[in-house]
């Protein structure tokens, strides 16, 4: 089986492709096939993962030729992970919609011109969101995007709704939470401080928070948001029917308490590297977002999300700093 990870040399797409070849198998049917090539497709190339099952490839998603080189008859998933992240895309309209829509439209033609059907795996976000909202926020809640890129994100979900439909691909699109906490540097996405404000100060490193206190976000882990992406992948097409994009379990949680969170595990002089700085146009982006949500559905399909913050501040503490803070 060959599987296609866009976006691959980030860090949630080779956690992904680690994990796929830790389980060396994905059920995309009744039997558990085995995984014999992974291409990560991105920007840059890396050498992080070195197993000769993995191709890394340099190149442009949005390039129908470098999709019609790597997307075969062979291709059975493609996990579309390719993005510009939200700030970036409310910053640089063109770019956005190149990469967030114009190249997932590229992918699923290129799915439908091979006549194959694979499975497509798409990994969409609460930002296709927004407005006035109930309480709960559930899947079948009107889309109603407030940004750049929760609107590109929403077009690409229906895109994907209709290559299905067609019987083009196979495919679901997963409402990814804000992840956090993500290692590397600050990115240029508006959540990006949900992982900063956790994540430097464990470093030794201080952080400035955008935004108010009491703003609530909705968020998982990257341990957690690899097992929904595979899980999400092996669903039967069944138990989706008509409706293909899934909200995946997260953690709701105001940024007082994931600082609070931060304090009990890692004591006062960790969580006093934390200072308070308002951003407007942080504050209008995150603030668009929902961030209770009635995830009843994605229970049923056998999806999981962390039990609470403090997990998941613990599993970034095993995952990448080594156990130790």
């Amino acid at each position: 089986m060959k599987i296609l990870i866009t976006g691959g040399a980030g860090f949630l797409g080779q956690r992904l492709a680690r994990k796929l070849l830790e389980q060396g198998r994905l059920a995309l049917g009744e039997s558990r096939e085995p995984i014999t090539q992974i291409d990560l497709l991105d920007v840059v190339q890396t050498d992080a993962i070195n197993d000769t099952r993995v191709r890394s490839v340099k190149g442009d998603v949005a390039d129908p030729a470098v999709l019609e080189s790597l997307i075969g008859t062979d291709t059975a998933a493609v996990f579309h992970l390719a993005a510009i992240v939200s700030g970036q895309a409310e910053a640089d309209f063109d770019l956005g919609m190149r990469i967030n829509l114009d190249a997932s439209r590229a992918l699923l033609e290129t799915c439908r011109l091979r006549g194959h059907r694979p499975r497509v795996v798409f990994t969409s976000s609460v930002a296709v969101y927004g407005g006035a909202l109930p309480d709960l926020v559930r899947d079948d809640t009107a889309l109603n995007p407030q940004s750049s890129y929760g609107t590109q994100k929403a077009i690409a979900e229906l895109l994907l709704a209709d290559y299905t439909r067609r019987g083009f691909v196979d495919g679901r699109a997963l409402r990814l939470p804000t992840i956090s906490v993500r290692p590397g540097r600050p990115n240029a996405a508006a959540s990006s401080f949900a992982s900063g404000i956790i994540r430097e100060p464990l470093n030794g490193e201080p952080a400035v928070c955008p935004v108010g206190a009491d703003t609530r976000l909705w968020l998982l882990s990257p341990r957690r948001a690899v097992q929904a992406l595979i899980a999400g992948c092996e669903l039967d097409a069944r138990a989706l029917a008509d409706r293909r994009p899934v909200n995946l379990p997260g953690v709701s949680v105001t940024v007082a308490e994931m600082a609070q969170a931060l304090r009990e595990i890692a004591g006062d002089a960790v969580a006093d590297r934390i200072s308070w700085k308002a951003d407007p146009k942080v504050e209008a982006i995150v603030g668009s977002w929902p961030g209770g949500w009635d995830t009843a559905r994605a229970a049923r399909l056998g999806l999981e999300g962390d039990n609470g913050f403090a997990d998941i501040i613990r599993a970034y503490i095993g995952d990448d700093l080594r156990g130790t803070v």
